[in-house]
């Protein structure tokens, strides 16, 4: 029997995965995975509008720090004595108005540049002869560097680059000082023109401490992970709270994208500032906001996992109830297949496959009553046949012996004509015996009669010899099974020929073989004879009677051989495996 390409457990199991598994894989996975996702856009959300405050305080310093770049402009002797020293480029300036000037740009200028806050570290002022001023907002006596290349400083490019507006300046160290040690500082820069004929007169610097910075910065809250940096418009650093080198946050910031930096993954969030085009971006981790449902994913995978064992046990124990009655109806009809019609279902309940194995019960009773009246149908319709083939041997055999009565009684031979009738009454009696089936004795007898019939029929052209073995005398055959073979040896072979003729009738023991025992009838003649190739017709009618008989009696178990030539005789040998159970009546 074939198995199904997709068994029903199979089945159960693809159903199992569909209603039970899948769920639960997107209850503890995909959902804890879903709500990371929610809570990191609220802490987007929620950084976002911390770092409007935030800008808004850096922008509020940077203001302060443009409006000291603009202090310049709000005194005139300031901006005169700076004109004086930009005319004495061109042309000579007189001692005194020299004087004048460097008077009021080192003792005016300094009191113009006094700031309130703290963390203004200082103000540089270069002028365009190359004379440099510095105001230091601790009223420390700091000097300035001597023969120091102001010009050629990037912050003072970008000042002069700026026209006249204002210049954030980035990060840099104030090594224009005499400083022991050389901090860093972010400064603003601007060139002050001259109001009326727009020339340059001088660059001036306020420089800022980066604590002010991390100040501003602290008034947030990040996690442990997260960090904060500002960066210029060109996208360097300026300032950042973590620990990391500057070269590895500037790597970093080249390629945001990159998961390895501090071996974890971050989530921008920022804000510009507006008038200096600096960034401030607050990267969150995604691991510390995956940490917030840390939770969630533990007590789902929990409970995903006991739910999945759970139903699992059960899908076991539920799919081997609902299959083993099944394999059970499979092995009932397995059974019934082989021919055990007693074989049955073991019904148990009342549900759909209690109905089915009853079902199953009732059909397997009905195949039983119609095999057993098919094969009662099928004995009666053989029973049938054997009286059919014996009532065509009957008037064939007594139209040939009362044919050699009435030559017995045209020549006056009386007393063998008595014999003769003795004898038939004998075998008429035999033959009207109701049974379908003898013994090999009742058989050889029934010839022996019919030999006597024939030789005082014919008389010294006739001898019959009967060979029986003992041990065959109690085998059944059907009844006359060997007497129409006699009767055509005689009357197709015997009686056409001139000279003398021998029919002998043997029944032995055939040699052991593998097939197992076996016992040999045979029936020979040196009569006549005839050509086996040519089509046998109506007068050999009982050869094909007695194959007849043989295959419903013996089906597969016989063998029947006939040999036979024009003018050598006929020789029939029948075959017949010995099984004396399936042979007794």
């Amino acid at each position: 029997m074939n198995k199904p390409k997709i068994s029903i457990r199979v089945k159960l199991i693809l159903l199992y995965s569909l209603t039970i598994l899948i769920p639960v894989i997107i209850i503890a996975f995909v959902m804890p995975a879903y709500y990371v996702k929610i809570i990191t856009k609220e802490t987007e959300k929620l950084t976002d509008a911390t770092l409007i405050g935030l800008t808004e305080n850096i922008q509020t310093y940077l203001d302060d720090l443009e409006r000291v770049t603009i202090s310049p402009y709000t005194n005139n002797d300031v901006m005169n004595s700076l004109k004086q020293q930009a005319r004495g480029i061109n042309s000579p300036v007189d001692p005194y108005s020299k004087f004048k000037a460097d008077y009021t740009l080192y003792h005016t200028l300094p009191s113009l540049l006094v700031n309130l806050r703290k963390d203004i570290l200082g103000t540089l002022l270069v002028a365009i002869d190359g004379s440099v001023y510095y105001n230091d907002s601790s009223s420390q006596l700091t000097e300035t560097r001597n023969a120091y290349p102001y010009t050629e400083q990037n912050w003072y490019r970008e000042a002069v680059a700026a026209n006249g507006r204002v210049a954030f300046v980035n990060v840099h160290p104030q090594d224009y000082l005499k400083l022991t040690a050389v901090p860093e500082v972010f400064s603003v820069a601007r060139l002050i023109k001259d109001p009326d004929s727009k020339q340059p007169l001088a660059v001036i610097m306020a420089d800022a401490d980066t604590i002010i910075l991390d100040r501003i910065v602290r008034q947030i809250s990040v996690n442990a992970d997260s960090f904060v940096t500002i960066t210029d418009k060109d996208q360097r650093l300026i300032y950042s709270n973590t620990n990391l080198s500057h070269e590895a946050l500037n790597q970093f910031l080249k390629n945001p994208t990159n998961n390895d930096f501090n071996q974890q993954s971050y989530v921008a969030v920022s804000r510009e500032i507006s008038t200096s085009s600096w960034k401030i971006t607050v990267w969150l981790s995604k691991a510390e906001l995956a940490s917030k449902t840390h939770w969630m994913r533990l007590t789902g995978a929990i409970f995903a996992a006991a739910g999945v064992v759970l139903t699992f046990f059960l899908f076991l124990a539920y799919s081997r109830t609902l299959l083993t009655p099944f394999k059970e109806m499979i092995g009932v009809m397995r059974q019934v297949q082989l021919g055990n019609m007693n074989k049955r279902f073991s019904v148990r309940g009342q549900d759909e496959i209690a109905q089915l194995g009853t079902v199953l019960n009732k059909m397997i009773s009905q195949l039983d009553e119609l095999i057993t009246n098919e094969y009662l149908n099928k004995l009666k319709l053989r029973n049938a046949e054997f009286r059919a083939l014996q009532s065509q041997i009957h008037p064939h055999f007594l139209y040939n012996t009362l044919n050699a009565f009435v030559s017995l009684n045209r020549k006056g031979e009386h007393a063998l004509l008595e014999r003769a009738i003795l004898s038939l009454s004998g075998m008429l009696r035999y033959f009207l015996t109701s049974h379908d089936s003898c013994s090999l004795e009742e058989e050889f007898s029934s010839i022996h009669k019919y030999g006597e019939l024939m030789s005082i029929r014919f008389s010294d052209r006739l001898q019959i010899n009967i060979t029986l073995a003992p041990e065959l005398a109690p085998i059944y055959i059907p009844k006359l099974l060997i007497q129409p073979l006699v009767e055509n040896a005689i009357i197709h072979g015997v009686e056409p020929c001139e000279h003398p003729c021998i029919v002998e009738v043997s029944a032995q023991m055939a040699p052991e073989s593998d097939n197992g025992e076996s016992f040999v009838i045979r029936i020979s003649d040196n009569g006549l004879g005839f050509d086996t190739s040519v089509h046998i017709d109506d007068q050999h009618i009982g050869l094909s009677n007695v194959k007849e008989r043989l295959a419903l009696a013996f089906p597969d178990k016989h063998e029947f051989v006939l040999v036979s030539s024009p003018g050598q005789g006929t020789t029939i040998t029948i075959t017949i495996s010995l099984n004396k159970e399936e042979l007794a009546p």
